[in-house]
């Protein structure tokens, strides 16, 4: 048991440059494929708890008629809802100022006492509303206020505000005369919050937009709808009521009479226009907040929950009639349909990136383990010498491969939770995000990293159990070198007569081990393609209208990652070819080469592989970047993409190049030389 454990820690210790390389490859893929899939996970189920914290609303319903909606009405469908999750209020989007200065605010008439539905995170009042009618919260941006500093009062002209709002409605305006003498209000804005409905830094699309306008593909953001500028929390009890504007029109009348007569002028005269003076000269029951009242059984923009908001939205429409009210769903809105949608994208991108990446490791980790036991033939013929069983053999072998896998599994969790954070960091710049949950979803890492397992484990079992099923006599002679063949270049004398010894010599070297040839080619289009789809996002970004600093990051995160991929799979392919001919670089070692040249000898060979995996990674690009073109609906083939990406290519195959070098130029000639191989 003693020399099998020896015989173990050798293996680990001779071993170490293959088991690092299979640590940083596991690294690379899996930390990339489950930080990308993982992220959108991660934005869906912060965006979904944060539905679910502050109550938002599922529908908004906004009366057409301007009559407003009846206590009947809020009451039947509170029967169907719930009493909490139906609440009334007006909603105003006008212009505040004049001219040019002039901003498009969105105006909350509420009661600040059932303000339960759709309620500002944020609040610098730490939780207080609004102590009078004469305050108000003004919806901030991240840190900055939209338009208004906290204690600055602005006036509100309710006459200018009843002529925009039957403007809108197209209809007159009843006692106008009388209306533009209501006296403005004075508002002092008392705190700022954060909205529930509007955290896209895009802005959100006003409801002066026509009603069969729909919110546009993010891609092309919302700059071609008329969107609110501002947005201004206040009390419902700040809007004049009848009794108001029944003052001013009697107000000629009952100058010379005494007082104990204006009630009674007051009576008539209401009585004669049929107003009610306790009723507000705008409804403060002109939209609806609603809620559903099982969210347990659904996520925000879950299918089931697009059924759900389907069959409610016929519902409320046939309530009311259709040409009565607007209904409004979480799909109208900007800043939750464009999070979501980004979160979509996020991981069909995620989906693409992870197969490419697995292909490629897979390849890599296949050829490292298969080649690894080539080179433990003479060891795997000792241990059976000495009697240890095929299930000992493979156990030493197979744990060697569970132990590196393992400790890149480890490393690349880390890494994907640390990607995944960057990326809902980085959205931030685009959306005020609500608070990050703390679940972690490693569905992506869970995937990619069983399969890597799979592929490593199994390679190492199959090349393991046909290994030991030879004899030891067989296992201990070297195996004997292929017959060598012409390749392809000499069959064609135009070109192979004109090129130099040096060249003969490493186009034969290329194609004489063609599995490896096949595979690094294959590595390099892949890698080439990965580069081509963060390069496309990059110039969608930019160039191409969609303006999203996270989808900008996660261009030039692929780029990194799809060029550390290349590193990892041509330095690790590289160091099994010169494993395998240490005993031929020590010949020209002896014969005098320098180690420039000797070292060139390997790196011709390299860049060679390079070009011609950027030549067959060029049509795998195009699709590749289609996919992605349709996925983001938007997106050209941009003329820079074709160049620049054999340059990262390149510029990246240049390190392995520098990192080889001390590997190379430091082979031990006698050890070579002697070697049975």
């Amino acid at each position: 048991m003693k020399t099998y454990l020896k015989t173990l820690w050798r293996t680990f210790e001779k071993h170490i440059a293959r088991f690092l390389s299979i640590v940083l490859i596991v690294v690379v893929a899996v930390g990339f494929c489950s930080g990308i899939g993982s992220s959108s996970d991660n934005i869906r189920d912060s965006l979904n708890a944060f539905y679910k914290s502050a109550h938002v609303s599922d529908f908004i319903v906004k009366d057409k008629t301007g009559d407003g909606f009846s206590d009947e009405d809020i009451e039947n469908l509170e029967q169907r809802y719930g009493e909490g999750n139906v609440r009334a209020l007006t909603t105003l989007d006008v212009y505040l100022g004049e001219g040019e200065e002039s901003e498009l605010t969105r105006l909350y008439f509420l009661d600040f006492e059932k303000w339960d539905i759709n309620v500002p995170e944020n609040s610098t009042l730490s939780g207080k509303m609004p102590e009078d009618k004469g305050q108000a919260l003004a919806e901030k941006s991240d840190k900055k206020i939209r338009g208004f500093e906290e204690g600055e009062v602005f006036t509100l002209d309710f006459a200018e505000l009843l002529k925009a709002l039957a403007e809108d409605g197209g209809e007159e305006l009843e006692n106008e005369e009388y209306i533009e003498k209501l006296p403005a209000a004075e508002v002092k804005i008392s705190g700022s919050a954060q909205g529930v409905l509007t955290f896209g830094e895009d802005g959100e699309p006003s409801y002066k937009n026509p009603e069969d306008v729909k919110i546009p593909d993010t891609t092309n953001g919302v700059d071609e709808l008329i969107c609110l500028d501002n947005a201004i929390y206040l009390s419902s009890d700040i809007i004049p009521t009848y009794r108001d504007l029944i003052e001013i029109i009697i107000a000629d009348q009952i100058k010379n009479l005494p007082a104990s007569m204006h009630d009674t002028v007051f009576d008539m005269a209401a009585e004669r226009l049929g107003l009610n003076p306790d009723e507000k000269l705008i409804s403060p029951a002109l939209d609806l907040w609603i809620c559903a009242p099982d969210r347990s059984t659904f996520g925000c923009f879950s299918g089931a929950y697009k059924s759900y908001t389907d069959q409610e939205n016929q519902y409320i429409s046939d309530f009311f009639g259709k040409e009565n009210v607007r209904v409004l769903t979480l799909y109208d809105n900007y800043s939750f349909n464009a999070l979501n949608s980004y979160a979509d994208k996020v991981e069909a991108i995620g989906y693409v990136l992870m197969a490419a990446f697995l292909f490629v490791t897979s390849l890599v980790v296949l050829s490292t383990m298969t080649r690894f036991l080539d080179e433990e033939r003479g060891q795997i013929a000792c241990l059976m010498t000495q009697g240890y069983s095929r299930v000992r053999i493979l156990f030493k072998y197979i744990l060697f491969a569970a132990v590196a896998t393992g400790a890149g599994g480890v490393g690349a969790f880390f890494i994907g939770l640390a990607l995944s954070n960057l990326i809902y960091w980085v959205f931030g710049y685009s959306f005020t995000m609500p608070p990050r949950t703390l679940a972690v979803t490693p569905v992506f890492f869970l995937v990619t990293f069983a399969v890597i397992v799979v592929t490593t484990l199994g390679a190492t079992f199959l090349s393991g159990i046909k290994m030991t099923g030879e004899k030891p006599a067989n296992l201990l002679r070297p195996k004997p070198p292929k017959a060598g063949k012409k390749v392809i270049v000499e069959r064609i004398p135009f070109i192979w007569n004109r090129l130099s010894f040096k060249y003969k010599s490493t186009t034969r070297n290329v194609l004489r081990y063609k599995s490896r040839f096949i595979m690094t080619v294959f590595a390099v289009a892949i890698s080439m393609a990965l580069v081509m789809a963060g390069l496309s996002l990059l110039d969608i970004c930019l160039f191409r209208g969609m303006g999203s600093t996270s989808i900008l990051l996660i261009s030039i995160v692929i780029v990194i990652f799809a060029g550390l991929l290349t590193m990892v799979v041509i330095y690790t392919l590289t160091n099994i070819n010169i494993s395998e001919r240490k005993r031929e670089l020590a010949t020209l070692m002896v014969l005098g080469y320098y180690d420039g040249e000797v070292a060139g000898y390997i790196y011709r060979e390299i860049f060679i592989d390079a070009a011609i995996g950027i030549i067959f990674g060029y049509p795998l690009s195009a699709a590749i970047m289609a996919f992605l073109f349709s996925i983001m609906a938007a997106g050209t083939f941009a003329t820079f993409m074709w160049a620049v990406a054999p340059v990262v290519i390149m510029v990246f195959t240049g390190l392995v190049a520098l990192l080889l070098r001390h590997k190379i130029v430091k082979i031990d000639m006698n050890e070579s030389l002697k070697s049975t191989e």
